[in-house]
C-alpha cells in the first residue's frame, strides 16, 4: 500500500527537555513514618506556598537497613496525607533500585552526591546532615572564593514568576530581581543585586563555601548544600534588608551587611 508524503505526519504530540529541577530531598534517618509525616505537615502548615503539594525525593541512604515495601509504601501515603506529593527514590544501592520498582517510582542518582564527601566509595553509605539551625546574628567574614569551574554566569534581566535560572559549576550574579515564585539555583555562590522575592539555592552539589548575598530579603526560601530556610524562620529584623547567607558547622547563617 503507497502513502503519500501529504499524508504523513512527523510532528510529535510531546516535546520532551530535560532541565535542572529544584526538587526538595527528604533525608531519612529515623524510619518512624508517624513522625517523618507529622514533621512534614508542620513544615506545609509553616510554609503552605512553599510546600503545599511541593514535589519530594526520599532518601533513604541514612538507614542501616532499606524499609519492606509496607512500610515504604505506608511512609509515601503518610507523606500525601502530610500535603507533599513523593515523586521518587534517591540513588543508593541495588536494593533502593529493587525498592523504587516495587514502589513504581523513579531513581533519582543526582539527588545523592550532596551528601557524599569527595572520593567517597560509590557503596558507601552517605552521612547524614543535620536540619539548619535557628539563624543567629553575627558578623560576615569575607566570602571564600567559590569551587567553581567555569566563569560565572551573569542574568541581566529580572527573574520572574514560574522561571527558573541555573548555573552549573560556576557563581551565579543577578543585576536585577528575583521575583516571587522564581528560582535561581548554583554550584558556587549567588551574587543579586536587587530584591530577591523568589528561592535561592547555591552550592547545589554540595559546595558548602558557597554564599548568597542580596540587597533587598525577602526571599521565599534560601539554601546552601541542602541546608535552607523559609522566610518564616528569618527574623523579621532582616526582611527587606541587605543580608548575606553562608554556612557555619552545618547551621544557616543569616546576617545584614
Amino acid at each position: 500500500m503507497s502513502m503519500t508524503s501529504a499524508n504523513l505526519d512527523y510532528e510529535q504530540a510531546g516535546e520532551l527537555k530535560i532541565g535542572q529541577v529544584g526538587i526538595a530531598n527528604l533525608r531519612v534517618r529515623t524510619l518512624d513514618v508517624a513522625q517523618l509525616s507529622r514533621e512534614m505537615r508542620e513544615r506545609v502548615d509553616r510554609a503552605p506556598k512553599l510546600f503545599g503539594r511541593a514535589p519530594v525525593i526520599i532518601d533513604f541512604g541514612g538507614l542501616a537497613q532499606m524499609p519492606d515495601v509496607a512500610t515504604a509504601k505506608a511512609l509515601l501515603e503518610g507523606l500525601r496525607g502530610a500535603g507533599v506529593l513523593p515523586v521518587g527514590l534517591s540513588y543508593g544501592t541495588r536494593e533502593t533500585e529493587q525498592l523504587a520498582e516495587q514502589l513504581g517510582l523513579p531513581l533519582l542518582a543526582k539527588f545523592r552526591a550532596q551528601y557524599e564527601p569527595v572520593g567517597a566509595a560509590a557503596s558507601a553509605a552517605p552521612p547524614a546532615r543535620r536540619e539548619s539551625a535557628e539563624a543567629a546574628p553575627a558578623k560576615a567574614e569575607k566570602a571564600p572564593a567559590a569551587n567553581t569551574t567555569s566563569p560565572g554566569l551573569v542574568q541581566k534581566t529580572p527573574v520572574r514568576s514560574g522561571q527558573q535560572l541555573y548555573a552549573e559549576n560556576r557563581d551565579l550574579t543577578v543585576l536585577s530581581t528575583v521575583g516571587a515564585g522564581a528560582e535561581v539555583i548554583s554550584d558556587g555562590s549567588i551574587h543579586i543585586y536587587g530584591t530577591l522575592r523568589g528561592r535561592a539555592l547555591a552550592g547545589a552539589q554540595g559546595n558548602t563555601d558557597a554564599r548568597i548575598f542580596c540587597r533587598e530579603f525577602h526571599a521565599e526560601l534560601v539554601a546552601i548544600a541542602g541546608h535552607y530556610k523559609v522566610l518564616e524562620d528569618v527574623p523579621k529584623e532582616l526582611r527587606g534588608k541587605p543580608v548575606q547567607v553562608w554556612l557555619e558547622k552545618d547551621q544557616l547563617m543569616i546576617a545584614a551587611q
